[in-house]
């Protein structure tokens, strides 16, 4: 994920560096206080996400936002509490006040690579072999191997993996959407499968290790198709 930093306070600068260093899958492209090099790099399609600060003496964040027109997503970061509802008219993905953690800067990313997977072609999503998660306090790093099955339950979805469970708040609808197609399917209304951890098929249930998962009638057809039975 290629990453802009936008601010007219170094110290505010060095401090995004240093957390987006930490973010495994966030390149910075560029860091600093010139905002029309930063423009000039959103426009031509070299960011993915952008931290911008909302109070910069040459042009404005609010200023940089509607001039971008929705090219590039954006996070912003402001000392200033009362600019949130102005921000959020323009769709930004998140608002961090300053100063902030880097729990919460990880959760603001984790906002943006949920939303750029609902906008970037199915062929970006296949090169990923990991997927970051929020569960609890803190964000998770789950190999795609390791995964045998996802599982709602309810306000949750647990991550069943080869080395344990992993819950989260995000929805089974969500990981449908940015999960690898070629290697993940759903199969029922709860749960989605790694296909490549089917065991053996019995009775309308995909048998991953010694659990036991229903194919829902909704899904049947596609599910016997990509094993190659009909």
């Amino acid at each position: 994920m290629k990453c802009l930093i936008i601010d007219d306070e170094p110290l505010a600068v060095k401090l995004l560096k240093d957390y987006a260093s930490k973010v495994p899958d966030v390149e910075v492209v560029m860091a600093g206080s010139d905002v029309f090099e930063g423009l000039k790099l959103a426009q031509a399609g070299e960011a993915d996400l952008i931290f911008l600060d909302i109070q910069m003496p040459e042009l404005t964040g609010i200023q940089f936002m509607k001039v971008l027109n929705g090219k590039s997503k954006v996070i912003l970061t402001t000392a200033y509490e009362e600019y949130a509802l102005q921000a959020f008219d323009h769709d930004v993905v998140d608002y961090l006040l300053k100063p902030f953690s880097l729990e919460r800067f990880m959760t603001a990313v984790q906002r943006a690579r949920e939303r750029l997977s609902l906008t970037k072609p199915a062929v970006e999503t296949v090169r990923m072999d990991y997927i970051f998660v929020k569960s609890e306090y803190k964000m998770v790093k789950i190999e795609l191997k390791d995964i045998l099955y996802l599982e709602s339950l309810r306000d949750y979805v647990a991550i069943h993996t080869t080395t344990g469970k992993i819950l989260t708040l995000q929805s089974l609808r969500s990981f449908e959407e940015t999960l690898d197609g070629g290697k993940f399917m759903r199969i029922h209304k709860s749960y989605i499968i790694s296909v490549d951890k089917i065991g053996s098929v019995e009775r309308k249930r995909a048998v991953i290790g010694e659990t036991y998962l229903p194919v829902g009638e909704t899904y049947v057809e596609a599910f016997w198709t990509r094993l190659g039975v009909k």
